[in-house]
């Protein structure tokens, strides 16, 4: 009876622990919708990352916790995030105003600019 009891622990302790994770709600976002999950959103700073040639420091201020190494995401402190947020905004709009034409196959919008138009890999935008 013990081994059993045992056994079903060990079995309701593993279902435990590859139980995937609740959706995670961040905060503070103000342009990307509130309901993003990790995958679009990771997808998203990827592009930034990859558009801009920089890692996430670029945007996101280090944790107040000195005893860890980790970013504070929800944190403004940094003005390259409000940057951030405003250039979407504007590339929205001139994608909403001049290319709104400008769809796939299952009739949603494809953005004609992106950060890559005019950074090309560069922290600030070529001239």
């Amino acid at each position: 009876m013990l081994t059993v009891t045992m056994i079903s622990l060990f079995i309701l302790i593993g279902l435990a622990a590859t139980k995937p994770p609740e959706d995670h709600k961040f905060t503070n976002l103000k342009v990307l919708p509130k309901d993003i999950t990790m995958e679009q959103l990771d997808k998203v700073m990827d592009s930034f990352k990859e558009a801009l040639g920089v890692k996430c420091s670029f945007c996101h201020a280090p944790s107040s916790d000195t005893s860890n190494h980790h970013l504070d995401f929800a944190s403004d402190a940094k003005p390259e995030k409000e940057i951030a947020r405003k250039m979407m905004k504007m590339t929205t709009k001139i994608n909403h105003k001049f290319f709104s034409y400008n769809k796939n196959e299952q009739g949603e919008k494809i953005p004609a600019v992106e950060c890559m138009t005019c950074h090309h890999g560069k922290e600030h935008p070529v001239h």
